[in-house]
C-alpha cells in the first residue's frame, strides 16, 4: 500500500499523512485495532501549506507585524516622528550656526582645537620667565567669553594663582614668623587686587589693617591716596580700583600670574617678601545694553619686609612695605582719579593717542625698572 500525498493546483505537495501516522496505522492494522488517518479536508490543507510558506518567508524577513505587536499605521507613526525629530535638530544646527559661524567655520580650519590647547592651564610659575608668553590668535573678547585672545586664558583664576612657598627661617626670623608673613601677604594681595569691594572703589580696610602702623614715614603714603587721590598720591600704586557708575566687571573672574619668594633683609633681624604678579581684569561699560569688553592688565612689583620688634622699632605679625613699582596697562594714562579708565572704541577720539615703541602688557621675563616708559605708552595686544 503506497503513501497518500494530497494533490495541488500547481502539482504533488507535501504528504497529507506523515510518515510516523501511516507506519503506527499499519501496526495497529495487523494486531487489528485502530483506525486509518484521516486525510485533512482541503481547507485545512490549504492552511498548512500558507502557515509553511509564511514559516519561509520568516526566515528572511523577520516575524510579521502582527506578531511582533506594531501595526502598519503605528510603525508609519514611528517613521513620521522620527523624521521630525531629525528636521527639528537640522533646523537648530542651522540657528546656532547662524548666530555662531565661528564653530562650523573654527572646526573646519582647525582653529577650535587650537583654542583648545590656548585653554590649557599653565604649571606655576617659579622663576622670572625668559620670555613673553606665544603669541595666540587675537579674537577679540566677548561678554561669554572675557579673556579670548589673551594669553591670560591659561592664567590661574583669582586668588589661585597667588601661590605660597614653603617658609623657612630666614634673616633672623623664624620659620613661623616667615609662614605667618606669607600669609598676610598673600592676604594683602587678595584684598588688593581682586576683593569686589576694593575693585568697586570701597576702602580696602583688611590690606590696611595688616600694614605696620610704626612705620609713619611711608613714602607710599596709602591712607593718603584714598582720601586724597592724584598722580603724586595714586591708590593705583597699590590698590586696583574701578569707577562702578563708570564700569562694570565682565564676568567674576580675574586672571592672575607671577610668584612670591623670601629673602633676607639687609640686616640682621628682618627678612623681606618680595612679590612679582600681573592681573587682568575684564570691563565693560555700565551702561544698559553695553556689549563691548576691554581688558586692563596691571602688574605689580612689591617688597614686604617683617622686622623683630626686639631690634626694630616695629608691631609684630605686621608688614612693612620697602618698595613698589606697577604698570597699568589700558587704564588711562591721562587720568589720576585713583581709578581704572580703559579705553572703549567710543572713546577712541577723546583720549590721548598713544605713542613710543608699543609693549606686551603679558611680558614678565624683564624687571618693571628696566622697560617702563612715561606717557601714554603703545600695547602690543590687550
Amino acid at each position: 500500500m503506497g503513501k497518500k500525498h494530497a494533490e495541488g493546483p500547481d502539482g504533488p505537495e507535501a504528504p497529507a499523512v506523515s510518515d510516523e501516522d501511516w507506519a503506527r496505522f499499519l501496526a495497529q492494522a495487523e494486531a487489528g485495532a485502530g483506525e486509518a488517518p484521516k486525510e485533512p479536508s482541503a481547507r485545512a490543507r490549504m492552511v498548512t501549506a500558507r502557515l509553511r510558506e509564511e514559516e519561509s518567508r520568516r526566515g528572511h524577513e523577520g516575524p510579521p507585524a502582527w506578531r511582533a505587536g506594531v501595526t502598519a499605521r503605528q510603525r508609519g507613526r514611528g517613521g513620521r516622528r522620527l523624521k521630525a525629530a531629525l528636521a527639528i535638530a537640522f533646523v537648530a544646527a542651522l540657528a546656532l550656526i547662524a548666530v555662531r559661524p565661528e564653530l562650523v567655520i573654527d572646526k573646519l580650519t582647525g582653529k577650535a582645537d587650537q583654542d583648545a590647547k590656548a585653554r590649557q592651564p599653565l604649571s606655576a610659575e617659579t622663576a622670572r620667565p625668559s620670555g613673553p608668553p606665544t603669541s595666540v590668535d587675537p579674537d577679540r573678547p566677548t561678554l561669554s567669553d572675557p579673556f579670548r585672545g589673551s594669553p591670560a586664558l591659561q592664567w590661574a583664576d583669582g586668588a589661585a594663582g597667588i601661590e605660597v612657598p614653603r617658609a623657612q627661617a630666614v634673616g633672623g626670623m623664624s620659620e613661623e614668623q616667615v609662614a605667618d608673613a606669607l600669609a598676610k601677604v598673600k592676604q594683602f594681595l587678595v584684598t588688593a587686587n581682586l576683593d569686589p569691594a576694593t575693585l568697586r572703589g570701597e576702602r580696602p580696610a583688611a590690606a590696611l589693617d595688616l600694614l605696620d602702623p610704626a612705620v609713619e614715614d611711608s613714602p607710599l603714603r596709602p591712607e593718603r591716596s584714598l582720601t586724597a587721590p592724584g598722580k603724586e598720591n595714586d591708590p593705583l600704586n597699590l590698590f586696583t580700583r574701578a569707577n562702578p557708575a563708570e564700569l562694570k566687571p565682565a564676568g567674576d573672574v580675574v586672571k592672575v600670574r607671577g610668584r612670591m619668594w623670601v629673602e633676607p633683609g639687609e640686616e640682621a633681624g628682618r627678612a623681606r617678601v618680595l612679590v612679582d604678579y600681573t592681573f587682568v581684569y575684564p570691563f565693560v561699560k555700565a551702561t544698559p545694553g553695553a556689549e563691548q569688553v576691554e581688558r586692563s592688565i596691571v602688574r605689580r612689583e612689591i617688597a614686604f619686609s617683617i622686622a623683630d620688634p626686639r631690634k626694630w622699632k616695629a608691631t609684630a605679625g605686621k608688614l612693612w612695605l620697602d618698595r613698589v613699582a606697577v604698570d597699568l596697562s589700558n587704564a588711562g594714562c591721562d587720568v589720576h582719579d585713583g581709578f581704572l579708565h580703559p579705553v572703549f572704541d567710543e572713546d577712541a577720539r577723546t583720549r590721548p593717542t598713544p605713542s613710543g615703541a608699543p609693549v606686551d602688557p603679558y611680558d614678565r621675563s624683564n624687571p618693571l625698572e628696566a622697560g617702563r616708559q612715561g606717557g601714554c605708552g603703545r600695547m602690543s595686544r590687550s
